[in-house]
């Protein structure tokens, strides 16, 4: 039987077929999809871990217990899981341990375009990296097997355009492995040092001569003999490209099993060429261990480190063809860039805050929020990775106690974040008596990513209920005063308003918790669905408020204010905040 599959798909069906019983994961493009996807075979055991490092760790745990185990996360969660990776590196495996990383060159919705082919000679774990759909599914079969052969982690690395296209992938029957017998052995799972010290020359001398030597014969390294004028190194979907321009004009060595690579087939496949390319997205990753070896091939001379690699830039680089311009049209698009969605409830927070731009730092995080800091509303001064909208902030605080300057720092960051790596930056707020402000936006979802659930909905991965955690409760617990906790409605300005007025009075760490549900929840767009407002024409004064509220549903053409009723859902921001009352509240809840 054969079906078209992203690739996230076919990972997933490749998990399902090669008899996988657990696979956890922390929502992240572009890996989101593998889980999802997981979760509808009842054969495999999966969650939303509260981040990457736990996902690992439960995986790991399965993993020694005797069952084949899959993690997948986005590239930078694999900075987050690094530390136990490098340490299951050393113990190796039970039952087969794959971990997915999903990198993304071009950095589509990511905030940094890392190679993370590197963390597999860093780790010292095997690596694959599939091409196609086909190769997403069958590869996480060779993944397992190499996983139990040669005691390893496997690292399977893919990138957007691998996890997001479409191919045939020729369908298989579920292989029933079961789970392997768990032995008590302290000498190769309890990493102290006495042991980790002989688990590392065990690595060196054994495993790793083993999995060079499995490169070399791989059948994940295959070289494709054409006209040898020609040879191109190549891997991912990069492969795919190359293909695309040359055909079969030139020859390939396509590298599927990535570390160790494979020595004796480059030096193989280089004797056999007369000019040798190598052809990989950001980092010379193979091209410098090819130079290492002494032969000579061309790479990053002609190709650049950043962004994705396609057949146009494949054409300009080797044959000197001009990229071809996109099909223009006369008409000139206007330009849209991202923004809170219409009757989004951290709108309400951010404009209240933009009031007193002149008097805080926000440190901000990864999530929907992160688009607060764009124009109108401008509240944001860094972004660097999740949970830093916290931590950042302490630091931001302590220097600005230092050179005495009396900007208050508020530090956003979500619910799905502050289960994350939120916690234990509100503990070191608390520990270490920042007077800083952290707010927690509560949207009872996990929502950049595609509406994912997360400790605070009440619900696992499944849909099915399940215990729901308190954010206000873990708040308290942490040491937070209850005198300094504010749990607001966003969609209420006089709340906002009021709330930061007693952040800013605060001498203390204080936690402003917003409550309102995302606007695009399929229950809560059922829900609001009868709710807009219209603006009363002859009570507006053009002032423009509500156009700094950056609300998409909310335009001004030819010198007239309206709202898009298809939009809007009632929020009332603008209302509230329109100095003239001329925006008007219609409609009711459906029940």
């Amino acid at each position: 039987m054969k079906k078209l599959l992203t690739g996230n798909e076919a990972i997933a069906r490749g998990a399902y077929e090669a008899g996988c019983l657990v696979a956890a994961a922390y929502p992240g493009t572009p890996s989101t999809e593998i889980l999802e996807n997981i979760s509808s075979y009842d054969e495999i055991y999966s969650e939303w871990s509260t981040n990457e490092k736990v996902a690992l760790e439960v995986g790991s745990g399965a993993s020694i217990a005797g069952a084949r185990s899959l993690v997948a996360m986005k590239h930078v969660g694999l900075n987050v899981a690094a530390d136990p990776l490098f340490t299951i590196a050393y113990e190796g495996v039970n039952g087969g341990l794959i971990v997915v990383t999903a990198d993304e060159p071009g950095m589509h919705s990511s905030q940094n375009e890392q190679d993370n082919r590197l963390f597999a000679p860093h780790a010292k774990v095997a690596m694959v990296e599939p091409s196609d759909s086909q190769e997403c599914k069958d590869f996480v079969k060779h993944a397992f097997e190499i996983s139990e052969t040669y005691d390893t982690p496997v690292l399977f690395k893919v990138t957007t355009r691998v996890c997001h296209s479409k191919g045939v992938v020729e369908l298989g029957e579920r292989i029933d492995v079961g789970i392997r017998e768990y032995e008590k052995n302290p000498r190769k799972y309890i990493m102290v040092p006495a042991n980790s010290k002989a688990k590392h020359i065990e690595m060196e001398t054994d495993r790793i001569p083993k999995l060079r030597e499995y490169s070399n014969n791989s059948p994940l390294n295959r070289i494709e003999w054409n006209d040898k004028k020609i040879g191109i190194i190549t891997s991912g979907a990069s492969y795919l490209h190359a293909k695309e321009v040359f055909g079969d004009t030139v020859s390939y060595l396509k590298v599927g099993f990535s570390w160790p690579l494979p020595d004796k087939l480059f030096k193989e496949f280089a004797d056999g060429v007369d000019k040798l390319y190598v052809i990989e997205e950001n980092e010379p990753y193979m091209e410098q261990f090819i130079k290492a070896m002494g032969i000579k091939c061309i790479g990053k001379e002609i190709f650049s480190v950043c962004g994705e690699i396609n057949p146009q830039i494949i054409r300009q680089a080797i044959l000197g063809e001009k990229i071809e311009e996109g099909h223009k049209l006369e008409l000139e698009v206007p330009s849209r860039p991202p923004a809170l969605c219409a009757g989004c409830p951290h709108r309400g927070i951010f404009y209240a805050l933009s009031k007193h731009k002149n008097k805080v730092i926000v440190t901000s995080d990864i999530g929907c929020y992160t688009l607060g800091s764009a124009p109108p509303l401008g509240v944001g001064d860094t972004v660097i990775c999740m949970g830093a909208g916290i931590t950042a902030g302490i630091g931001f605080d302590k220097v600005n106690q230092m050179a005495e300057r009396e900007k208050k720092v508020f530090g956003f960051v979500g619910d799905s974040t502050f289960f994350h790596s939120g916690m234990t930056g509100l503990v070191n707020a608390v520990y270490n008596k920042s007077n800083m402000v952290v707010v927690i936006l509560d949207n009872r979802i996990t929502a950049m990513t595609g509406h994912q659930e997360n400790p605070g909905t009440g619900k696992n991965i499944s849909g099915m209920e399940a215990p729901q955690i308190d954010i206000e409760g873990l708040v308290k617990a942490i040491g937070v005063k209850e005198s300094n906790i504010r749990v607001i409605d966003p969609y209420n300005m006089e709340e906002n308003t009021n709330a930061i007025k007693d952040a800013l009075e605060a001498t203390e760490p204080f936690v402003i918790i917003t409550k309102q549900p995302c606007a695009l929840i399929k229950d809560v767009q059922k829900r609001r669905a009868n709710l807009y407002s219209q603006v009363n024409q002859e009570k507006c004064r053009k002032c423009k408020t509500c156009l700094r509220i950056g609300c998409p549903a909310i335009s001004m053409k030819d010198n007239v204010v309206s709202i898009d009723t298809a939009m809007c859902n009632g929020c009332t921001v603008c209302l509230q905040v329109c100095p003239f009352n001329a925006i008007e509240s219609f409609g009711e809840e459906v029940i």
